[in-house]
């Protein structure tokens, strides 16, 4: 925030913090009144001691202390507020009901129904799970995501451009999906199911930051949107496969075997419309994950650091070269994915106005060992593709995500030690990891739309 001179200036420095405030989603517009009229009381005690109005303003928001810490006061003072914002409805005195918020959760109730029917829909036509289980692989995240997005494009009141370019680019991902005539054994058939999620996952991301997508601060909310819709839905998950065992147990001891209603309704319609459910659940309920997902990443990033530190001693002592056999590559991508993801959730968690720390070094060695991990793999994949086989759509899709990830950590890697030395801003770092989401939405595209033909469909 900048000073400006006179009453004018510091009523716009007062409505400039309160739209920093706002940001965070504990408070809301009665907890930024209250702390509004904190600070105008210490503005107004400072002036009264010497100060000038910018001065007084300038300190007395320093005195208040990081918004983080005033998200964690606010919420130990109104803890019976999260008991509310846990349960799906409020009464109607409480501040957190409303009518958008009633009509919000008809609107996900509505987009998860769809997504049920269209799960649903191929069984109409004669596909079955068992017997056409390649059909449901390659569109399984388009019987959900569509509505997930719809669901995020009301929300965030989409302009009808953003709503036809996500129209288009989920038809493209349909047609992608079911147009070309590949095997249920193929490999691009395998690229496909893999790279499918991904590129359309980032269409979801477009719906969510609608006509903001420039905003490396949005892109960023949308990172930590996809952690915490993660968490959401993996709870949701296990809690459906404990109750899938309980009907199984307590239905079976009456001699009714209920294998079939859960394998064909309850699993695979509890999943699509889980799907949703946790992407309203992260918008409806953030403030009762976004204190869970910054503890996880703080738990696993010394986990990680010391698995991917033992791996590369373990190489190095056993001088055994990686497996990139498909299984293998999968393994290693999805590792060094995992890596990626602690990195960017914690930088979308982190205060960037707080100096580096030993959390921040911690995540350099991460870095570097997923780095170092990544130049093995890429040397051996470079080695199988001059071999006999030569090209294949895996190893193809492989070496491009490995090059791209390649790019990511080492770029990663330099920021990192330019800002623990104090010599590169945080924001310089939060920039390129958001504005490196197109470069993986577009490798992906090229792999679902680009390989089946090039490869001839193998």
């Amino acid at each position: 925030m900048t000073a400006q001179d006179g009453p004018e200036g510091l009523e716009a420095q007062f409505a400039q913090w309160r739209q920093y405030v706002l940001r965070r989603r504990e408070l809301q517009s009665f907890d930024a009144d209250e702390l509004e009229d904190h600070l105008r009381g210490s503005v107004d005690e400072l002036v009264a001691a010497g100060l000038s109005p910018d001065e007084a303003f300038l300190v007395a928001v320093k005195r208040m202390g990081s918004l983080d810490e005033l998200s964690r006061e606010f919420a130990r003072e109104h803890s019976e507020r999260l008991w509310k914002q846990l349960v799906l409805t409020a009464g109607s005195d409480s501040p957190v009901a409303g009518p958008r918020s009633r009509r919000e959760l008809w609107v996900m109730a509505g987009c998860a129904a769809g997504a049920v029917a269209s799960v649903k829909v191929p069984a109409l036509f004669g596909l079955g799970f068992a017997d056409d289980g390649a059909f449901y692989a390659r569109n399984f995240t388009l019987f959900a995501l569509p509505w997930l997005a719809a669901f995020l494009a009301w929300r965030r009141k989409a302009r009808r451009s953003v709503i036809a370019i996500l129209v288009v680019l989920f038809a493209l991902g349909a047609v992608a999906a079911n147009a070309y005539p590949l095997a249920d054994n193929s490999q691009s058939m395998v690229v496909t199911s893999i790279h499918l999620p991904i590129a359309l996952w980032l269409v979801v991301g477009l719906a969510y930051v609608a006509d903001d997508w420039r905003s490396s601060r949005r892109r960023m909310d949308f990172i930590r949107f996809t952690g915490e819709w993660f968490i959401y839905f993996v709870l949701m998950a296990l809690g459906g496969g404990v109750l899938s065992a309980i009907l199984f147990n307590t239905f079976n001891a009456i001699g009714i075997v209920p294998e079939e209603f859960i394998s064909q309704w309850l699993l695979p319609c509890g999943a699509m419309a889980a799907v949703v459910v946790a992407g309203w659940l992260v918008e409806a309920k953030q403030s009762v994950v976004e204190n869970i997902a910054p503890v996880l990443t703080r738990l696993f990033t010394p986990l990680f650091t010391a698995a991917l530190l033992a791996f590369l001693v373990a190489v190095v002592w056993t001088s055994h070269g990686i497996d990139v056999e498909r299984e293998a590559l999968i393994l290693f991508d999805l590792l060094l994915v995992v890596v990626l993801g602690l990195l960017l959730y914690s930088l979308s968690a982190r205060d960037p106005l707080a100096p580096p720390g030993p959390f921040d070094k911690l995540q350099l060695a991460l870095v570097v060992s997923a780095l170092a991990i990544d130049v093995l793999v890429l040397l051996e994949i470079a080695g199988r593709i001059t071999d006999e086989y030569g090209s294949t759509p895996n190893r193809a899709a492989a070496l491009g995500e490995n090059v791209i990830l390649l790019v990511n950590l080492a770029w990663s890697a330099w920021l990192l030690l330019t800002f623990i030395r104090r010599r590169t801003p945080f924001a310089a770092l939060e920039r390129w990891q958001t504005g490196y989401l197109p470069v993986y939405a577009a490798w992906a595209w090229i792999v679902v739309l680009v390989f089946p033909p090039l490869f001839n469909y193998r």
